[in-house]
């Protein structure tokens, strides 16, 4: 029996956890979305209501999956969960049909809570600011989370500095 493909989340946040305010990213880091757009193309991407809201439309070359406990809703270019797993499962069968290695979860804050424990590697790209706002990515267990790749970028001109890291969970969360 064939192994059901990892679970991975794609984030950005800053120094103190900060990924959202007003359901906008608080800052505008065009590496951050090329970084991204690499992550995660040829996969599928399962996100919450408020991430597709977001978007204002489906992201190209993937899967999009939303998930959203209002019922009998659709939008355009995405399928539709009420269930995480459901949604997960989904995201394998698609993966596996179309050789992709991973199943990417894209956010929001809910979402990520929720798909934390479910998760055996996360994409963070953090952000070298303190910001306020409104959603926040939870802080990862450094018993159960290593660093396994960072790659850090200086501030530039108006971009401030940022680091692209790679954690892989080091135990099961069962």
């Amino acid at each position: 029996m064939q192994h059901p493909l990892p679970v991975s989340l794609i984030v950005a946040a800053t120094r103190n956890q900060v990924i959202g305010r007003d359901n906008q990213m608080p800052w505008h880091l065009p590496a951050d979305l090329r970084y991204f757009k690499q992550r995660t193309l040829g996969k599928p991407i399962i996100m919450g209501r408020k991430t597709w809201e977001s978007l204002g439309r489906p992201l190209p070359g993937r899967l999009n999956i939303v998930i959203t406990q209002q019922a009998a809703t659709a939008f355009d270019g995405a399928e539709v969960f009420s269930d995480l797993q459901a949604a997960i499962q989904r995201g394998q069968e698609w993966a596996s049909e179309q050789g992709a290695d991973e199943v990417m979860v894209i956010g929001g804050g809910q979402l990520y809570q929720q798909a934390l424990c479910l998760t055996q590697r996360v994409y963070l790209t953090r952000i070298d600011l303190e910001l306020e706002g409104d959603t926040f990515f939870p802080v990862l267990d450094a018993q159960q989370w290593q660093l396994i790749e960072a790659q850090a970028h200086p501030a530039q001109d108006q971009e401030p500095g940022y680091t692209f890291e790679v954690w892989q969970r080091t135990q099961s969360q069962v």
